[in-house]
């Protein structure tokens, strides 16, 4: 399988077998704001990856949101070159094989479920804090998709009714409050030079969205990734906790957990893998 991440920062591509190992990768920074050069880009980091001996059975891809359903168009909020952009059928047709795209929350849902710290859990709840703030939820060991298969969107979940407009149109989202690209906006320096007050703060507000999810979905579970939420670390989590030891208080959602993404690094383009597997039939499941 050939699976490709496209993130608002960077691009990844890797091989992937169908036990989940690696076999090859690399990246490129993101070119955010010119679509040619991003579709370029792209396209060269899949012709990479699809050398080698084994034949390749198809491309998963994980993109950020919204997008039209099977990922047929995407728009992801954090790369404004994208608007409609018809990305499955663009690598079906240019590199002449089967192509299965959904949000890139979503499939980290996926791998987590497959190899990650929801093994053997059937419903629960992972998310990225990165650039943006996305989300995908598991019930009852299928990962949720809604009418669009946009479901999952914790990043636009109201957090601080007062707060900043986000790039959605709504006021006081997850995303603008603690997203890697509004923590910069906020501090004017990079997220990973954060104070710790910030980085108690952004712990703090995922933590008030994930209650409500768990309050609302009859979750126990989440599991976080994402370049702000790890290199927060500790301060991030310990905060996140408390918050969601606050708020979740009914009888089942009291006792929910937030833990750090088992995945690691590996999580995005596991999680695009396992679209494409999952797309030809082979769903990949640890349950």
């Amino acid at each position: 399988m050939v699976a490709l991440d496209i993130g608002g920062t960077k691009l990844e591509a890797a091989r992937v077998r169908g036990d989940g190992a690696v076999l090859s990768r690399n990246r490129l920074p993101t070119p955010a704001t010119d679509a040619a050069a991003l579709w370029d880009a792209v396209s060269r980091l899949v012709e990479e990856m699809m050398g080698g001996d084994e034949p390749i059975a198809a491309v998963g891809v994980g993109c950020g949101g919204p997008m039209s359903a099977a990922g047929d168009r995407v728009s992801p909020l954090n790369i404004p070159a994208w608007r409609d952009f018809p990305l499955r059928q663009r690598i079906a047709d240019r590199f002449g094989v089967s192509t299965y795209v959904d949000n890139d929350a979503k499939a980290l849902a996926l791998a987590e479920g497959w190899r990650g710290a929801a093994r053997g859990v059937g419903d629960y709840l992972a998310m990225v804090v990165s650039t943006g703030v996305g989300g995908g939820v598991v019930c009852g060991g299928r990962l949720l998709g809604g009418a669009d298969g946009n479901a999952g969107h914790i990043g636009h979940v109201i957090v601080e009714p007062a707060g900043r407009r986000c790039g959605c149109g709504a006021v006081g989202c997850l995303e603008a409050e603690a997203s890697g690209t509004a923590i910069a906006a906020i501090t004017g320096a990079p997220a990973a030079a954060a104070p710790p007050e910030i980085r108690e703060r952004t712990g703090t507000l995922v933590g008030r969205a994930v209650g409500s999810v768990a309050n609302l979905l009859d979750l126990r579970l989440a599991v976080v990734a994402g370049s702000v939420a790890l290199g927060f670390g500790d301060v991030f989590f310990e905060a996140a906790q408390r918050e969601l030891d606050r708020v979740a208080r009914l009888d089942f959602s009291r006792g929910a957990r937030i833990v750090p993404a088992g995945c690691g690094a590996d999580g995005p383009v596991l999680g695009a893998a396992a679209v494409g597997f999952r797309g030809i039939g082979s769903p990949v499941t640890d349950r």
